[in-house]
């Protein structure tokens, strides 16, 4: 099989290029969002088989999140960050930006254990759940 050269590659298919951009973890992940209806192509749902070609705008419920991007240049092989990042344009609306920020800030990292500590037994998840509600109570009433 020829490779490809720009020229022929007028059109890729959505979730193909969703996945090579980096806009999804893998392709699978692209094309489940495609049939659940996530992904509009010109304000119209996608299936993951619909070509696209540059210029087209592309509107994603990801995570509670309605992200919108324009395609700049079709990949077919998934590329590193730094080369997926001029294939597109986010044209996200700064409302929905904000609501992304907003999300993020404030977000405590993950808890984590001592190595080798294992599972927390019954006796301390009891006590590490009396610990939150505790701070949890505190908050709430400082703020009433």
């Amino acid at each position: 099989m020829a490779k490809k050269s720009e020229e022929e590659l007028l059109k890729v298919r959505l979730d193909k290029w969703l996945w090579s951009v980096r806009l999804f973890k893998s392709r699978s992940k692209a094309t489940a969002a495609c049939r659940n209806g996530r992904v509009r192509v010109k304000e119209a749902v996608a299936k993951p088989s619909t070509l696209i070609q540059v210029g087209e705008q592309l509107e994603i419920r990801k995570d509670g999140f309605i992200l919108q991007f324009k395609v700049n240049k079709l990949l077919e092989k998934r590329v590193s960050a730094t080369l997926a990042e001029p294939c597109y344009d986010n044209i996200t609306p700064e409302e929905e930006l904000n609501k992304f920020k907003d999300w993020f800030i404030g977000k405590a990292p993950a808890e984590r254990r001592e190595k080798g500590a294992g599972r927390p037994t019954k006796r301390e998840r009891r006590e590490i759940e009396d610990y939150k509600d505790e701070i949890y109570l505190d908050d709430w009433f400082d703020k009433q």
